[in-house]
């Protein structure tokens, strides 16, 4: 990582946990040319993130997720 990238990745993180997420949007949509597929997906991600600290869903560990995905496959 060069310096200039150092010093920008330092200052997105003294931003609050919303600014990040408008700072991360922006960067996605600028590599990104279907900017409605992206507002999608974004809306979805704030949805799950959502649930999950509202307790609506809980995460599991991912050693635990692909242990049950690899006995469903058998």
């Amino acid at each position: 990582m060069n310096a200039a990238l150092k010093t920008l990745v330092a200052e997105a993180l003294k931003l609050d946990p919303d600014e990040r997420m408008e700072f991360v949007h922006l960067l996605l949509a600028s590599l990104d040319e279907d900017a409605e597929l992206d507002k999608a997906w974004t809306i979805e991600i704030e949805h799950r993130i959502a649930d999950i600290e509202s307790g609506i869903e809980q995460s599991i560990p991912i050693a635990e997720a692909l242990t049950q995905v690899r006995k469903n496959l058998k």
